[in-house]
């Protein structure tokens, strides 16, 4: 067998190449090399400079990827990618590739993974503290040929040891995942993980959760994440040695957990999860002449929100609604701004408050009719959700509008109030990130029940109106 021993350089952010190194080997002799500098055409930030002294002056005049892939695929054809946390190397090449329009399919092995079974009981892994750890003369580290030069003589260590030969055909087999998963990842751990809908957690080797993730199908979930070429998938591979996980029952329990999770650990990795939802309030105000508006503002402003939604389109046909049912003037209610009086095009029941037409007092009362009916809709639910196995049920409660939070119950016990769901409660915060999943999910099944009624159900949805008695 053939292998071609490969390191790279990047310029980091972008993971653009900025070095190439390859061995060709063939088990006993260096048979063929290629290394060159890359020109990114990218800018290389300060700190990569300072890793691996190749600087932006450094790379001006070298050749850019597409004047060596013929020589990368040349020398590569028909060999064995082998690389020391092979996925990295393997996907920066692949993806150089990709941006000139060439696929690029190779064999690979890893000589993180395979030190670890083949040279068990080393403090670290890392290609530097396991050169020093077997005397090999590491020089020129985080250069692409000094890192693969050396890691051509631990692969000469690995060849001699004696279970190689098992080991390299159990890595080879296309149906192991060890070519696929992180360097520092014990293969056991990714079978353990279960088929079901839950959350997982990454965590680096010191057992820090790095990030945290829902699925409907946990294993998959993971898996995909090995295969992703995203720099910050990349990244988050590359550092992952553990992974735990809880299962939920169901994808809506999956959302809640997993936004507590966040919320409690702040994974370096989640920061788009972790952003602040933008909300939309309405709120109620009276004045100079004593006339009661509705209005919508940023939630952020109304320190006393009545009802608050997740965008402006739904927050208006909100206020449109509440303004037909209710007989309210669309200008009072801020749905015509800078006009005498109001002539909305499809709302045209106003009473004439806004012609002088009826007693503010009157119309104040319809408006505190109509906050009162808001406020009453803020009922105590309980949605139903499937239980983690066949003999348990799940339940999420929300009292008084209220996210309270969630719980698993075995199908035998006996419910006759909500208030015997105390004892089984998982106590959880409401926040505004709760509050739209929960509202999605009432909206995703109502619209199941009555398609038809999809405009009705979005203006008029607030959580109280889906009820799951268990």
């Amino acid at each position: 067998m053939i292998y071609t021993v490969i390191d790279v350089e990047t310029t980091g952010k972008g993971n653009r190449m900025t070095e190439i190194s390859i061995f060709k080997y063939d088990g006993e002799t260096v048979i063929d090399e290629f290394t060159s500098l890359i020109n990114p055409e990218s800018f290389i930030p300060s700190h990569i400079v300072a890793l691996t002294g190749i600087d932006n002056d450094l790379v001006a005049d070298a050749p850019v990827f597409k004047d060596v892939a013929d020589d990368i695929l040349n020398i590569t054809e028909g060999t064995t990618f082998v690389a020391h946390n092979v996925n990295f190397d393997y996907n920066i090449i692949s993806g150089e590739f990709k941006r000139i329009g060439v696929d690029f399919n190779r064999k690979k092995l890893c000589t993180v993974r395979l030190s670890r079974r083949l040279l068990p009981g080393h403090r670290s892994y890392s290609l530097g503290k396991l050169c020093n750890s077997l005397n090999i003369n590491l020089v020129n580290r985080h250069r692409a040929r000094g890192d693969a030069e050396a890691t051509v003589i631990l692969f000469e260590i690995l060849l001699r040891q004696p279970d190689t030969e098992v080991v390299f055909k159990e890595f080879l087999n296309k149906n192991s995942r060890e070519g696929t998963l992180p360097p520092n990842l014990p293969k056991e751990v990714f079978e353990a993980l279960p088929n079901k809908p839950g959350i997982y957690y990454f965590k680096n080797k010191k057992g820090t959760i790095i990030y945290v993730g829902k699925a409907i199908d946990i294993k998959k979930r993971v898996l995909s994440h090995f295969y992703s070429k995203t720099k910050k998938s990349l990244d988050m591979v590359r550092e992952t040695g553990d992974i735990d996980f809880e299962v939920s029952g169901s994808e809506l329990i999956a959302l809640l957990m997993e936004d507590a999770a966040i919320k409690h650990h702040f994974p370096m990795y989640n920061k788009v999860a972790k952003r602040t939802i933008q909300s939309f309030a309405i709120f109620s105000y009276e004045d100079r002449k004593g006339v009661l508006h509705l209005a919508t503002n940023k939630g952020k402003l109304v320190p006393n929100p009545i009802i608050t939604f997740f965008n402006v389109r739904d927050v208006r046909t909100y206020l449109e609604n509440i303004c037909v049912q209710h007989n309210l003037c669309p200008k009072y209610c801020h749905l015509q701004e800078s006009v005498s009086e109001c002539s909305h095009y499809s709302i045209k029941n106003c009473k004439g408050i806004c012609k002088d037409e009826e007693s503010v007092e009157d119309y104040n009362n319809r408006v505190l009719e109509a906050i009162h009916s808001i406020s009453e809709q803020k009922d105590n639910i309980v949605i139903k959700e499937k239980g983690r196995h066949v003999n348990e049920k799940a339940f999420i409660q929300i009292k008084n509008g209220i996210y309270i939070g969630y719980g698993f119950i075995d199908n035998d016990a006996q419910i006759t109030h909500s208030d015997d769901l105390n004892t089984y409660i998982i106590p959880q915060k409401d926040n505004m990130d709760i509050q739209k999943i929960l509202r999605q999910h009432v909206l995703k099944k109502d619209l199941v029940k009555n398609p038809k009624s999809a405009d009705k159900l979005k203006s008029n949805l607030t959580l109280n109106q889906t009820s799951f008695n268990l």
